[in-house]
């Protein structure tokens, strides 16, 4: 099975809904100066590859780097908890615009956002209103430092990702340390998930298996729904924020209550782990911290 490599960045942690969007926000977790510097990556981690689950080629490093991308938040002195708009705008390496771009996973767009510290992580996804302009609504719900990635796939070049650090005003709240769970089993809005891997260790592609009871009755869930075409995403950032992963599963029309994916870790370290799912109409987010060997 081939694999897909797909992005390196990032921050974040959930279960506190807070962004509003002018596209559709899937699920904000707990928990600038605008501008235009940005940097590339094009290592996604997608797992199943062309092949196996139709996921958009990675674009050459090269290639990838000739597409600019401009980041741009409706204020210049953004403060938490107010309605933000943040506008991408992607061009290529004469200026042009980036008129076309491929759906991956039923979205053109996905864009993540996380606190440096990683206990906010939000994922949502930007409306595009043509010529290369992306727009999305959203809200920051504290000061600070939060990157903003996006992962998009220009038409004929490859799947790749983009990002930005920006700064929200006023007193920032202390830090919160990142420190491996030392049970790997959380509940979740009635759920009783455990993550499990078949060897944790970096360098080498793993297993990682999301098996979900019912918190009261321990009975298996079985009936997840597709979430964003699959059983369920997974997000993986490194503490430092400098290494992002977005996978995808290894059975996507899987409903429960085993929900299994493929990752390779780049190094050794503590990791951050979010899996993204859906059951009742709602999506659920279940955050671990690891340490890979």
């Amino acid at each position: 099975m081939k694999k897909i490599a797909i992005a390196l960045l990032l921050t974040a942690v959930f279960l506190t809904a807070c962004g509003k969007s002018g596209g559709s926000m899937d699920h904000a977790m707990e928990g600038g100066t605008s501008g235009t510097t940005e940097s590339t990556s094009t290592n996604h981690n997608e797992m199943g590859g062309m092949d196996h689950k139709g996921m958009p080629a990675v674009a050459d490093k090269a290639e990838a780097e000739r597409i600019q991308a401009a980041f741009t938040l409706s204020t210049d002195k953004t403060k938490p908890n107010q309605d933000t708009t943040i506008t991408i705008h992607l061009k290529d390496k004469d200026g042009m615009p980036i008129e076309k771009f491929d759906r991956q996973h039923e979205k053109l767009m996905h864009f993540i956002i996380v606190s440096k510290d990683l206990s906010f992580f939000n994922h949502i996804h930007p409306d595009y209103k043509g010529k290369g302009e992306f727009t999305v609504t959203t809200q920051f719900p504290s000061a600070g430092e939060f990157e903003l990635i996006a992962d998009i796939v220009p038409t004929g070049v490859g799947a790749m990702s983009k990002k930005k650090w920006v700064t929200i005003q006023g007193s920032v709240p202390a830090q919160q340390a990142i420190i491996p769970d030392t049970s790997l089993t959380k509940t979740v809005d009635g759920k009783e998930v455990t993550l499990s891997f078949d060897h944790l260790m970096a360098g080498m592609e793993l297993n990682l298996t999301f098996n979900m009871k019912d918190a009261q009755t321990k009975d298996p869930v079985t009936d997840l729904e597709p979430f964003l075409g699959a059983v369920g995403h997974v997000v993986i950032l490194n503490q430092d924020a400098g290494e992002y992963l977005h996978v995808h599963p290894l059975e996507e029309k899987a409903s429960g209550p085993d929900a299994k994916f493929m990752a390779t870790f780049p190094h050794s370290g503590i990791f951050k782990i979010w899996g993204q799912f859906k059951q009742n109409g709602k999506v659920f987010t279940v955050p671990f911290v690891v340490k890979v060997p």
